[in-house]
């Protein structure tokens, strides 16, 4: 796996989303947006399109304009299908593993 994987990417947006639920907290983009995860936005937005189709988050919309797709975060939560993944997933227990040895779960922290 890479620091751009996909997965290890999802396990990041996932675990800062769930953290913020767990303390009462308002997601902030700076920890959570393609910046905070060193990613290009077009691939950042495709992953946040794919976590909200599979119903891992809510609060969002997805913008399209002009052929130009972006997120427009309105109240951005993990939902509990988005914490059963994040814990039962074998793919996302990968990617924790990865980032345990890389020290970068949360992003920003």
């Amino acid at each position: 796996m890479a620091k751009n994987d996909y997965f290890v990417v999802a396990y990041r947006i996932l675990t800062y989303l769930y953290e913020c639920f767990k303390a009462g907290e308002r997601p902030d983009i700076d920890f959570y947006g393609a910046d905070a995860l060193k990613i290009n936005n077009g691939y950042w937005v495709n992953i946040m399109e794919s976590l909200y189709k599979e119903g891992c988050i809510t609060g969002i919309s997805i913008i399209k304009s002009a052929g130009i797709q972006g997120i427009k975060a309105m109240d951005l939560k993990i939902t509990q299908k988005g914490i059963e993944y994040l814990q039962e997933n074998s793919v996302m227990a990968k990617a924790k593993d990865f980032l345990k040895t890389a020290k970068e779960i949360i992003p920003g922290a």
